[in-house]
């Protein structure tokens, strides 16, 4: 789907915030607030927008501690691979997990109340098919965010 300056203008903004009025939308960007209506409805259906949430404070609802983990598997069996993914993808506090290239095969970003509740859930989820695992406990968020760079936008939304 071919997207123009005002569809990535449009996109840049609602990742900020995804509640802007339309007719703010659309005072940004030169249309009304209908032009913006359907430009979204658009990216919606053509599922360049994928979802629009509320962004929420982990420390405020007991979850302030981020821990990231690099994984090996014992091998490369593709049945515990398979294994291994659906269990990151059934556990809500594993915020982000990646399969990557080299020594490790997963990366993993858990958030949870504090390092003994990291420290458990890792036992729960890394299993006998795990070689071995990696805790990072982060002193520090200093960014999080889903953001996509927007092309052809040079501005930041302010993540």
């Amino acid at each position: 789907m071919p997207l123009d300056e005002i569809d990535h203008l449009l996109l840049d903004l609602v990742q900020a915030d995804a509640a802007r009025p339309l007719h703010d939308l659309g005072d940004a960007v030169g249309l009304s607030p209908s032009a913006v209506q359907r430009r979204l409805t658009r990216l919606r259906a053509a599922g360049v927008i994928r979802a629009e949430v509320a962004v929420l404070d982990p420390e405020t609802l007991g979850a302030g501690m981020t821990s990231v983990i690099l994984v090996a598997l014992t091998d490369d069996d593709e049945k515990r691979h398979t294994a291994f993914r659906e269990r990151m993808l059934a556990e809500p506090r594993v915020q982000h997990c990646y399969s990557i290239v080299g020594q490790w095969d997963y990366v993993v970003v858990l958030l949870t109340p504090d390092l003994k509740a990291s420290r458990y859930l890792s036992r729960k989820l890394f299993d006998k098919h795990v070689k071995r695992f990696e805790t990072l406990p982060a002193f520090e968020v200093v960014k999080s965010s889903q953001a996509v760079p927007v092309p052809g936008v040079s501005r930041g939304s302010g993540r």
